[in-house]
Formats: structure tokens, sequence, C-alpha cells
């Protein structure tokens, strides 16, 4: 199981830039820029937004969003098709007062796609079986824990995205070593206002990926109106106890 915020982050009521994880404090910088669209070439815009601001030993947060955007990796609602199953899972899943989650059907539907009916009638069977027992997770372990990483189709965000769903990022970790080698250590997270998830690192990255998903834990990214795709992280002095 993972560890909460509260076992090892200082968290202030709102998000921080500055943020004590295990005795260190971090700052992360939020880089904005453009509205960043399809097609768009991930290193270009890391030299051309992040690198400028970085300093000896800091490293990158990407928000998964941007990474798939890239790569033009995704689904427009038009092209998806709700089916009855679908639609079944739904009515199951756990809602969220600050989130969406996975409440959209549509999004669904993809899941349902790509694992394919009959795992996914076995992850719901399953999953169903499990939470009777206290246990949760076991639909996305059978389906893919990587679909879990679907984002879109949520109609708050800022168009032409709330038309789109962001498919898995694709060769995360090759991704994350081809920014380190151009740019900086980097991170791909799939990052919302429940949980963070490492995704991919690069190989060289100066923490590891217990302390890097401590360390965005809060989710200090902007990945809507805010434009702030990118996180710079810093490392400073250890906090007096």
């Amino acid at each position: 199981m993972e560890t909460s915020l509260a076992e090892h982050v200082s968290r202030p009521k709102e998000k921080n830039p500055i943020l004590i994880v295990e005795g260190v404090s971090y700052t992360r910088i939020a880089v904005k820029t453009h509205l960043i669209t399809f097609g768009e070439d991930l290193v270009s815009l890391l030299k051309r937004y992040v690198s400028p601001q970085l300093e000896p030993g800091d490293w990158i947060a990407l928000s998964e969003k941007v990474v798939s955007v890239s790569q033009s990796n995704m689904r427009h609602i038009s092209t998806v098709k709700i089916g009855r199953l679908a639609r079944l899972i739904v009515k199951g899943v756990k809602k969220y007062p600050n989130d969406r989650g996975w409440d959209s059907p549509e999004k669904m539907q993809l899941v349902v796609e790509m694992a394919g009916i009959p795992r996914t009638l076995l992850a719901m069977t399953l999953g169903a079986l499990g939470k009777l027992f206290g246990i949760r997770g076991i639909f996305w372990i059978i389906v893919g824990e990587r679909l879990g990483e679907i984002d879109g189709f949520n109609p708050v965000v800022m168009p032409p995205y709330n038309e789109y769903a962001m498919l898995p990022p694709l060769h995360p970790e090759a991704t994350c070593a081809e920014i380190e080698k151009s740019v900086a250590p980097a991170i791909i997270i799939d990052g919302n206002n429940i949980n963070i998830k490492v995704i991919a690192m690069s190989p060289h990255m100066p923490v590891d990926r217990r302390l890097a998903r401590l360390i965005l834990l809060d989710n200090p990214m902007g990945q809507d109106r805010e434009l702030t795709p990118f996180i710079i992280v810093r490392a400073g002095k250890r906090a007096s106890i």
C-alpha cells in the first residue's frame, strides 16, 4: 500500500511551491507555457521553457497529459460509442467531490476497448469480489494498470481538450531518458486531486521513485488553464527540527 501524504510530508492548507519531505525542503517551480497542441516536440518545448530556469541538481516533472499530447496519442469523443458494459462498470465507480475520476462512461469505454471484453468482465467480477473483503484495485490490476492513466473527456477543462481523452504515454521510460540526455533528469507523473502515480523515470534521477512521488504528492502541477505542465524540482537544505 502506498504511504499517505501525512506520513512523510508537511503540507500547507493550499498548494505551496516549497514542500518539506522527510526533513528536506523542495522547491517546485511551475513552468508556464503556451497552450501546447498535438504533435509539438516535447524536447524542444522543454529547452524553450525549462532550460533557462534550470540549476545544477534540478530535475523535471512532466504531466502524462502533455507527453501524450506531444505524441498525438489521443481519442476524440466523437469516435467513442458507449457500450452496455462501460455503462454498467461506471455505476460502481467510486465518486470524488473534487475530481471527476472514472465516472465518465466514454472514458470507461476506452478501457473496455483496449483491454477487451473478456478481460474487462473478469476484472469487473473479481474487483467486485475484492471489495467485499475490503480489497480495492483488483479491477485495474487485471485490465492493466496503465489503462488507469487514461485522462480526459472532462467538460470543464480548457477547449479543445474537453473533447479528447489522452491515452497512456507511449514508451515513457525512453521518453524520460531522452529528456535527461537533452535537458535534465525527468519523471512523468499521472497526477490528480486524489493521488499521484510515477509512470516513468530517467536513469539518473537524484531521488528514487518513492521519494519523487512524495515530493509531488500535493499535485503542484497545473494542467489546464494554469498552463504549467512542467515542474522544476530543486532540493534545499535539510529542515531544522
